[in-house]
């Protein structure tokens, strides 16, 4: 006959209750978080990377998909991506820098600062307008074939394109309509070259990239071996393929950047403090103007229903040919979601209300 000892029963015992324990433990945010981008990838609606941030802490960072895509080679929290309009913050950023430097005024004129810029339209739309897309100055991306023929695969001087693209006639009289407008940021980098004689990329790099430790944040070029850096791909019929040629002196200071999750979180901090400009100042980029846009930022109170309805959050998407990105700040909670992909996905906006509903069910 088998005798069990009491402290083997005890044993077994324990272990059982401990393995039940586990498996009742509900998921954490993180978790959760996770799981949603998880499944997108899975689905083929994402690969880049993520992060989150709670209380000014990382919560999440995970990456997803391949960063080359014929060499199989994975993206992690290194991969650099374009990041497309996001760029327009840091355009915005060295802006009112040079306002608080007396340098430019907002309510200054393009004509005072640009002295090739044609004077009839130049005397009419101020830095603001510029800034927060009701310069009337039509968009040149709209133009007839411009994407799809030979315009957006030649490179260009800051002043031959400023010439030849970004002087059209007004749309609408100055600050009377919001019209979403990669000119005006053309315009306002070519305003910042001809003030401090220093490239934007030089611009861009010493007064915000360096101060901030944004190691793996820069100006894309294509002619240059970018370590880390991720291959872009666009959806077609049949499936993913490498993204068009687009020559990089025409997003310029609209659109030209790159970076990492890691580098837009330690961006995302700074902007609590006032290490880059003032706070006056600084919260100009936050105050909304017409169709709620500041200055390189939207605003976005969602609506009742919706996760953080009546809260402010602070966003801006971007999109270049084989990239996506996104990033949203949510200031009461010092939260942060930044979604940077190597595909033309359509779903960012989907996956980051489906994170923002865990950290809403979580505070």
């Amino acid at each position: 006959m088998r005798v069990f000892k009491p402290s083997c029963c005890l044993a077994v015992l324990m272990a059982t209750v401990f393995a039940l324990a586990q498996q009742q433990t509900p998921p954490t945010a993180a978790d959760q978080i996770n799981q949603i981008v998880q499944t997108h990838a899975a689905a083929g609606d994402f690969s880049g990377a993520t992060l989150v941030a709670h209380g000014g802490r990382i919560l999440y960072e995970h990456a997803f998909g391949y960063a080359n895509l014929e060499w199989e080679i994975r993206n992690d929290l290194q991969t650099k991506f374009e990041i497309g309009s996001m760029t327009k913050q840091f355009t915005s950023m060295l802006v009112l820098q040079f306002v608080n430097e007396g340098k430019i005024k907002l309510d200054g004129h393009v004509s005072d600062y640009l002295p090739y810029y044609r004077k009839d339209t130049g005397n009419r739309v101020t830095i603001s307008e510029l800034l927060s897309h009701t310069s009337g100055i039509p968009n040149f991306i709209r133009a007839p074939g411009f994407l799809e023929g030979s315009a957006s695969r030649t490179k260009y001087t800051v002043k031959d394109f400023v010439q030849k693209y970004c002087s059209g006639d007004l749309e609408f009289e100055p600050g009377t309509k919001f019209d979403y407008s990669n000119t005006g940021y053309f315009l306002l980098g070519a305003i910042l070259e001809q003030l401090s004689g220093s490239s934007y990329e030089q611009l861009v790099r010493e007064r915000i990239f360096n101060p901030l430790g944004m190691n793996d944040s820069g100006y894309t070029h294509s002619e240059t071996i970018i370590p880390h850096r991720a291959a872009g791909y666009e959806r077609s019929a049949s499936g993913l393929q490498n993204a068009r040629f687009y020559d990089m002196s025409i997003p310029f200071a609209a659109g030209a950047l790159y970076s990492t999750v890691g580098d837009l979180f330690l961006w995302d901090q700074a902007l609590y403090g006032e290490r880059l400009l003032p706070a006056n100042l600084r919260d100009l980029l936050f105050k909304a103007n017409l169709e709620n846009y500041g200055f390189g930022w939207g605003i976005f109170i969602p609506k009742p229903g919706s996760p953080d309805a009546g809260e402010t959050i602070l966003m801006h998407g971007g999109q270049i040919f084989g990239f996506q990105s996104l990033i949203e700040r949510i200031p009461k909670y010092r939260e942060l979601i930044v979604l940077l992909d190597n595909t033309d996905s359509p779903k960012l906006l989907d996956i980051a209300v489906e994170i923002r509903r865990v950290l809403s069910e979580n505070r």
